[in-house]
């Protein structure tokens, strides 16, 4: 597994992490503890040194089981948590000082720890962002030992930007796939300039680029891909990245028609991610223990050919980027 500079409170951490938005269960079908447990230790073994979860995630059995983990040994592992979409107080109090402090206690607990390594503002809203007052609190909190460093993850490139003119920001964190490419031309030289992690969540596109879904998939009723594909819960890109389901299925036959014959549909898609310089870490989801190792495994895989990403671009521009739904 390689690693990519972070911060400086985390350090490097590996080009591939794992995101635990599933171990909550309540949103990607159920995920028994055993299997929780099964895929950290996975992922863990596989050289992946950074979590990504948030406390909403199962109202809190996500950092749970990573804090159950933790005391069993992980102590090698950096998990990364988020804040702000919790249902009490709920929006707009959740922004509140005494909301977002008794938010960060609750993660401490249920973690295990006594400082977070990295908390992340949960796409909060544009104008919460705009205003500033939620990173005066968040300077509080690390002035005080509660947290090491802090980040943002975000909905659009405009509020990817409002957070750069913040220079104390830690990190980024974006939806960036093949179907998701804005970030290359409105993100990424600005990031980088200013040593911003970004970190890559869905790169995927909840699954669709692994090309294994058809018009006939299933998906459990506690599944996002399921209850949220036009948005009915909340935003839209956050499900099949925000494309029409039926639209989706026809793009990924055009994308299975580029994949190296060398390589599966999933590799290609998490491995288009890491070719970017400016990308610092991929937090792929997981439901398998072998999903896990197979994620991680995409660290040690050759950057894909300059004619295979020019073709990717141009199937984004002419094919995908019109039927985008949600903030981008």
């Amino acid at each position: 597994m390689k690693s990519r500079f972070f911060s400086t409170s985390l350090g490097s951490v590996s080009e591939i992490g794992l995101g635990c938005w599933q171990l909550g269960g309540s949103d990607w079908g159920e995920v028994s503890d055993e299997k929780a447990f099964d895929i950290l230790q996975a992922s863990a073994e596989a050289g992946v040194t950074l979590f990504d979860t948030a406390d909403v995630y199962g109202a809190g059995r996500s950092e749970e089981l990573i804090g159950r983990f933790l005391k069993g040994g992980g102590a090698n592992v950096r998990v990364i948590t988020k804040l702000g979409r919790w249902g009490d107080p709920g929006w707009p109090a959740n922004f509140e000082p005494a909301a977002i402090r008794a938010h960060t206690e609750a993660s401490l607990r249920r973690l295990g720890v006594g400082s977070l390594d990295l908390t992340q503002l949960h796409c909060i809203p544009t104008d919460v962002l705009r205003r500033g007052e939620v990173f005066d609190t968040l300077r509080e909190l690390k002035s005080e030992g509660k947290i090491r460093g802090f980040g943002v993850s975000v909905e659009s490139m405009e509020e990817a930007n409002i957070c750069l003119d913040h220079s104390d920001v830690d990190s980024l964190q974006i939806i960036f796939n093949i179907f998701r490419q804005k970030p290359i031309a409105e993100l990424f030289e600005r990031a980088q300039k200013q040593r911003v992690a970004i970190i890559v969540r869905l790169p995927l596109a909840s699954g669709l680029l692994s090309g294994k879904f058809g018009p006939t998939t299933v998906f459990a009723a506690n599944d996002h891909r399921n209850y949220n594909r036009n948005g009915e819960a909340f935003n839209v890109g956050e499900t099949f990245a925000g494309l029409p389901y039926d639209r989706a299925l026809q793009l990924v036959e055009l994308v299975r028609s580029l994949v190296p014959p060398d390589l599966t549909m999933a590799q290609m898609a998490v491995r288009w991610c890491l070719d970017y310089p400016a990308v610092t870490t991929v937090i792929p989801g997981a439901s398998s223990p072998d999903m896990a190792v197979q994620n991680a495994a995409v660290s040690g895989l050759d950057p894909l050919p300059r004619e295979l990403h020019s073709m990717l671009v141009h199937l984004y521009e002419s094919q995908v980027s019109g039927y985008i739904r949600g903030p981008y």
